[in-house]
């Protein structure tokens, strides 16, 4: 598992945890079923406190994006509601989208970027 953790960025280590995660099931790098490391093991490798790990797994879990065992841990489970999670992109999105406009970015550029990232995880 290539974990990358920026640990003088202001964005929280559980949040960065989490994006990274969030990623590597994207990009197919994780698939459903498959384990992620214990708290215990993945907090080791990267350097960081259960606890921390331990939010990062909750907050996936709670967006539904892994199912949490005492016995088999933390493993992928995309078993998130399709509408639900297209409601969520686009409110995200109106943000989003409502920046770059304050910003001078025009429809054209926004598609092209739009592309662009997802073009990244094909």
């Amino acid at each position: 598992m290539q974990i990358e953790i920026d640990f003088e960025s202001d964005e929280a280590l559980y949040i960065q945890l989490r994006n990274q995660i969030i990623y590597g099931i994207a990009t197919r790098q994780y698939q459903e079923g498959d384990s992620l490391p214990s708290v215990r093991q993945l907090a080791e490798a990267i350097g960081i406190n259960m606890h921390t790990v331990n939010k990062a797994y909750a907050v996936l879990r709670q967006e539904g994006l892994i199912r949490l065992d005492r016995r088999t841990g933390a493993v992928i489970a995309l078993n998130i509601d399709r509408l639900k999670a297209m409601e969520e992109m686009k409110a995200q999105l109106r943000l989003a989208i409502a920046r770059g406009l304050c910003k001078g970015i025009s429809r054209e550029e926004i598609h092209a970027l739009v592309d662009e990232i997802f073009s990244e995880y094909l």
